[in-house]
């Protein structure tokens, strides 16, 4: 196990899926992902079974919104893929190909998401992660004075793919009906961690109208800045991706994005959205539950 970058990720080699039904390595990779907010676990082969079976130990699988591109024997996995068989598509060729924080657009956002590449290319279609604690921290002093208690009006508007439904609608009828389907929603634009005690910042532009109070010109500014200190090559943590690897990450705290894959290029990966599970959210184990040679903290 080491640490990817200073700001996020651990990364775990040399685990294969008995190991990870061991409560102590499951504990340990709990307790790394709650202080690094992602994990990524090199080169696990994992059915889609296995894979339920996983996130069934954070909390509880729930179907992705797109119901024609979940799995067709596992609703709770949604299949992401450029791949076609007898001339249909396998999966949703495109999704999450822009910076935010995952689900923010719903009332309750599921706290965790895993990914599995199935079929994955190494020369693209690269996942990039940065962390919303990070960019909290380099906010200007002004900035944060001016967001703390704060509210984000967040939507769907702008990443709304356009379906039968949408046939024949003008473009302020589409964006009427999606917003009738897909009420905003209200969430803190600045969020403290209940683990940590550390604030994060919750907002990106693709996924919010707007920061309430502020004016047009001052949420121009404030997206603006979001982007340039999200994506900052200095602080991201660029996956690339080798066969079966395992991501896992904490939805409200990490900021990612999907890059595109090379033209003729297969890549299938198969996602879960983690919910709070009926005993309430999964419990961080002590620190000390985890082996010596664990992450820094």
């Amino acid at each position: 196990m080491r640490q990817l970058t200073p700001f996020i990720g651990v990364e775990f080699t040399d685990v294969a899926f008995p190991d990870l039904r061991d409560d102590a390595v499951f504990d340990e990779l709990v307790v790394a992902l709650h202080r690094h907010d992602l994990v990524v676990v090199r080169g696990l082969d994992l059915t889609p079974e296995q894979q339920l079976a996983l996130a069934s130990r954070l909390g509880e699988p729930v179907p992705f919104v797109l119901a024609e591109f979940r799995h067709p024997d596992f609703p709770q996995i949604l299949v992401s893929s450029n791949e076609t068989r007898r001339n249909r598509p396998v999966g949703i060729p495109r999704v999450g190909n822009f910076w935010h924080q995952d689900s923010s657009f719903t009332q309750q956002p599921a706290p965790y998401t895993m990914l599995h590449g199935v079929r994955v290319p190494a020369t693209s279609g690269h996942t990039h992660f940065a962390s919303a604690f990070d960019v909290y921290d380099r906010l200007p002093d002004e900035w944060k004075d001016l967001l703390e208690g704060r509210i984000g009006r967040h939507t769907l508007t702008r990443q709304q793919r356009i379906g039968p439904e949408h046939v024949g609608l003008s473009i302020a009828e589409m964006k009427a009906l999606v917003a009738a389907q897909y009420p905003a929603v209200e969430h803190p634009v600045v969020q403290v961690d209940p683990d940590t005690g550390r604030r994060y910042l919750y907002a990106s532009r693709e996924y919010m109208d707007c920061v309430v109070g502020l004016d047009a010109n001052q949420n121009a500014a404030f997206f603006d800045l979001v982007d340039a200190l999200v994506q900052d090559p200095e602080h991201v943590y660029v996956h690339r991706w080798t066969p079966a690897d395992l991501l896992i990450w904490r939805t409200a705290t990490t900021y990612h994005v999907a890059t595109e894959v090379a033209p003729g290029v297969p890549r299938t990966v198969h996602r879960v959205s983690i919910a709070v599970g009926a005993d309430g959210p999964r419990r961080v184990p002590a620190a000390g539950a985890a082996r010596s040679g664990g992450p820094a903290s």
